[in-house]
């Protein structure tokens, strides 16, 4: 526990709580969790998070044109009325992504997986959004 001294003689200490404060409300927030990656292969795009500790029963996902959104909760640790926190990092609450696509999304073929904690949705190319190739007629 750090003094009312401390605060004033080190100022990095007040900077390192301000900090964790402001990491703490933006991880709260929707925007950033959960992290992805995405990656387009072939025709397809794949999209991989890491939301670990959530039942696959509550996670829902939706597909418009080129947006994938999904969504989803977990809830918070069950203590009793005489336990309180010591240290409390482990993010609990609900939350919802959406990403944009460099294509339109075939909606009838979008596959996901739930494995070890890991969402992984296959996100096929809408067939009239592909390229094609043109022949050229010579006269």
């Amino acid at each position: 526990m750090t003094t009312l001294l401390e605060r004033y003689t080190n100022p990095w200490h007040e900077f390192d709580r301000m900090n964790r404060l402001l990491r703490r409300a933006a991880s709260n927030s929707n925007n950033e969790y959960p992290a992805v990656n995405v990656w387009v292969n072939g025709d397809d795009a794949v999209v991989t998070a890491e939301i670990p500790g959530i039942d696959s029963k509550t996670l829902d996902i939706s597909v418009s044109d080129n947006r994938l959104t999904f969504s989803g909760s977990k809830p918070a640790d069950d203590k009793r009325e005489d336990e309180s926190y010591h240290r409390h990092e482990v993010w609990n609450g609900t939350f919802s992504k959406t990403i944009q696509l460099p294509f339109n999304i075939d909606a009838d073929k979008v596959s996901a997986s739930y494995k070890k904690g890991i969402l992984q949705i296959s996100l096929p190319q809408r067939e009239n959004d592909k390229p094609r190739k043109i022949s050229i007629k010579s006269e």
